[in-house]
C-alpha cells in the first residue's frame, strides 16, 4: 500500500513535471525553428516564441523538399512508412508461425532451430551488412521496397517473445480444440491469435518504431532519391555547408518526421502497456 503523503506526492509531481520540460524543451525549440524565416533562426540568442511562416514551411517542405533535397517530405514520409510497417508487419507474421510451430508441433531439432534462430541476436544487419547488401544486389533489390523491408523482416526477440507466451496457454485449452475437431490452422486463428493480440500490439509499437529509424540498411540500398526515407533525407540536408542549410524548412520536415511515430505510440499506448505487463490470459 503507497502512504498517501502529501509532501511526497508534491515532490514526485515537482520531479514528473520537471523531467516533462527537461524532454519536451527541444523539441519545443525545434518547433518554433520550424516557424521562422532564416535570419530570425540565425540571430543570437532565437526568439523562443513562434513566427508566422508556421504554414508557409510545412507546406513548402511537405511538397517541394527542404534545402538541397529534391524529394518532397510527402514521399519521405511515405517511403518511410511503407519500410516501417513493411518491417514490422513482416517481423510479427514470420515471428509468431516460426514461435507456433516450435511450442505446438514435434518434430526433430526443434529447439536446434530454435536455438539457431535464437543466436542470430549476435548478428544485427551491421555485422551481416556485406553478404546482405550483396545477395540483394545479386536479386535485383536495390532502389526497392522490397530492398528496403525482405533483408529486416526476421527477428529472433519476437519469435522468443512469441514462444514464451506460447508455453504459458494451458494444455486443456488444446485438449479441448482436439476433442472440438480444430486442426492446427484453426487452432492458431481461432484461439492463439486472439489471445496474442496485447502481445502484438506491443511488438507492433516497438519494431514500427525500430523500423522507422533505421539509417544504415536505407542509406546502403538506395541511391535512387525517390526512394530516401525520412531519416536519410535529414541526414543529407544536415550535411550541407552550415550556411546553406534552410533550418525552418528542415526543422519542419523534423517534427513531421516526428510526428507518425508518435501517433502510432499515443494510438496504442493502451495496448503497448498491457502487452508488456499482462501475465492473466
Amino acid at each position: 500500500m503507497v502512504e498517501n503523503n502529501r509532501l511526497l506526492v508534491i515532490f514526485s509531481h515537482t520531479i514528473l513535471i520537471l523531467s516533462v520540460i527537461v524532454l519536451a524543451f527541444p523539441i519545443y525549440v525545434v518547433f518554433v525553428a520550424s516557424t521562422l524565416t532564416l535570419p530570425e533562426v540565425l540571430q543570437t540568442p532565437m526568439t523562443l516564441l513562434p513566427g508566422r511562416q508556421l504554414i508557409d514551411n510545412y507546406v513548402t517542405a511537405l511538397t517541394e523538399g527542404a534545402g538541397a533535397s529534391s524529394t518532397a517530405v510527402w514521399r519521405l514520409l511515405l517511403n518511410t512508412l511503407i519500410m516501417a510497417l513493411g518491417i514490422s508487419l513482416g517481423k510479427i507474421a514470420i515471428s509468431i508461425i516460426s514461435a507456433y510451430a516450435i511450442v505446438f508441433f514435434r518434430f526433430p531439432l526443434r529447439m536446434f532451430f530454435f536455438w539457431l534462430i535464437f543466436v542470430t541476436l549476435m548478428l544485427p544487419v551491421e555485422v551481416r551488412i556485406v553478404p546482405t547488401f550483396e545477395i540483394a544486389a545479386a536479386l535485383n533489390l536495390l532502389n526497392s521496397y522490397p530492398g528496403l523491408i525482405l533483408p529486416l523482416i526476421a527477428s529472433a526477440t519476437a519469435t522468443f517473445f512469441f514462444r514464451q507466451f506460447f508455453m504459458t496457454i494451458p494444455d486443456e485449452l488444446i485438449e479441448a480444440a482436439r476433442v472440438d475437431g480444430a486442426g492446427p490452422i484453426r487452432f492458431f486463428f481461432d484461439m492463439v491469435l486472439p489471445l496474442s493480440k496485447t502481445n502484438i500490439a506491443a511488438l507492433f509499437v516497438i519494431l514500427f518504431i525500430f523500423g522507422w529509424n533505421q539509417f544504415l540498411w536505407p542509406l546502403l540500398i538506395t541511391t535512387d532519391p525517390a526512394f530516401d526515407t525520412i531519416i536519410i533525407a535529414l541526414n543529407r540536408l544536415l550535411r550541407a555547408v552550415d550556411d546553406q542549410v534552410d533550418w525552418p524548412l528542415v526543422m519542419a520536415t523534423t517534427m513531421m518526421a516526428m510526428i507518425v511515430p508518435i501517433l502510432v505510440v499515443v494510438l496504442m499506448q493502451k495496448w503497448f502497456v498491457k502487452g508488456l505487463i499482462e501475465h492473466e490470459k
